[in-house]
């Protein structure tokens, strides 16, 4: 082995020296070396760990606002809804009033319109006796009373009514 460059007490040397090293570096740094790598492991792990129960509680949060939105928005159609529905009432009993009163005031009206014939007929009728008498007194030269007159041109004009 000398011809290959291999010196055996050289050799033996090294191998124990290393074996030395391996012994020191297993005692002093290999354990703490492995502590060290366990604990970052466990750490990764752990945060992973927390990286998930956050993200679930982020995706928990994220459906329940959604399912809050959506009651809202269910909630909003109902109430505009309501609103719609007593509007349409609303519209309804302002007609229904309005038609009340249009018919209060065209019955009004008619009762006031037969009223003021009536009175107008009174009065034509009261005219036209007052002529009727001023006209036979004048035809007779005063020989009828107008009591007496009156009431016979009154007779007359109501039997002219009950014919029409």
């Amino acid at each position: 082995m000398a011809e290959l460059g291999f010196h055996w007490p050289s050799l033996v040397v090294y191998l124990v020296n290393f074996t030395i090293l391996l012994a020191v570096l297993y005692k002093f740094a290999y354990k703490r070396i492995l502590n060290m790598l366990d604990l970052r492991s466990q750490k990764i792990a752990d945060s992973l760990a927390e990286a998930e129960a956050v993200r679930q509680e982020s995706s928990d949060a994220r459906n329940q606002l959604e399912e809050q939105l959506a009651a809202n928005r269910q909630e909003v159609q109902q109430m505009i809804e309501q609103a719609r529905q007593v509007a349409e009432t609303e519209r309804q009993q302002i007609a229904e009033q309005a038609r009340q009163e249009a018919d209060s005031l065209l019955a009004r009206a008619k009762t006031e319109r037969e009223q003021a014939t009536e009175v107008a007929m009174q009065e034509v009728r009261q005219h036209f006796s007052e002529l009727a008498i001023t006209a036979a007194e004048k035809i007779l030269q005063g020989s009828i009373d107008k009591n007496k007159h009156s009431e016979l041109i009154e007779n007359v004009l109501i039997e002219a009514n009950e014919k029409q």
